[in-house]
């Protein structure tokens, strides 16, 4: 899939998803590609988290580390990895985003245990 080829190289994705009202929330994230799919992780107390479990379907698009959208909006469906996947793209996270990502680890332990998913695109 070509779309998951343009996008190895960068490092943030804006990701949409829905409240109960529709109404949409983007948060930039970091994220691997694996098996072709997208592999976002985060902590188990967010709102996307929250927000994924009520609706399993998301926009992403690439975006700045604040957010600010460089490339086309893709459509797609996500699903929560177990916790042995959750690991291993926890690991793949921390080799692609280095020292930075061992920071973040630190910062927001707070938040709760890892969440993992994939996102497949339409």
């Amino acid at each position: 899939m070509s779309a998951l080829k343009d996008l190895e190289s960068k490092r943030h994705i804006s990701l949409e998803t829905y409240r109960k009202n529709k109404e949409p929330v983007r948060t930039p994230v970091w994220f691997v590609i694996r098996d072709n799919f997208i592999q976002v992780v985060t902590r188990e107390k967010t709102g996307k988290v929250k927000r994924i479990k009520n609706n399993q379907q998301v926009r992403i698009a690439t975006c700045t580390i604040r957010g600010k959208i460089t490339g086309e909006w893709m459509s797609g469906i996500v699903k929560i990895l177990t916790d042995v996947e959750t690991n291993n793209a926890v690991k793949l996270r921390d080799q692609k985003y280095g020292l930075v990502a061992k920071i973040a680890k630190f910062v927001s332990r707070g938040k709760g245990d890892f969440v993992a998913f994939i996102i497949k695109l339409d």
